[in-house]
């Protein structure tokens, strides 16, 4: 399996994905914002915002095992 990577990381970006991450954590329902080079160029971070939140978070890209889109129609529906 491909690992998730810079260019994978920059399709999703301004779209809804569920963050999967290489721990086996997932991180649900977020709006993947920016990616942003770490201190001194060493690591690439994921900037996110969770759904119904304003503040912005970041994953270092490494940790991040794959994406999922969401279907964001489905989810308003629902609500």
């Amino acid at each position: 399996m491909e690992s998730f990577s810079l260019n994978s990381a920059r399709s999703f970006i301004g779209k809804n994905v569920n963050l999967h991450l290489k721990d086996g954590a997932v991180i649900v329902n977020v709006h993947l914002n920016n990616i942003r080079k770490g201190n001194f160029g060493k690591s690439n971070f994921i900037e996110y915002t969770p759904y119904g939140n304003r503040k912005v978070a970041a994953i270092p890209l490494r940790s991040v095992a794959w994406a999922e889109l969401l279907n964001v129609t489905l989810i308003n529906m629902v609500d």
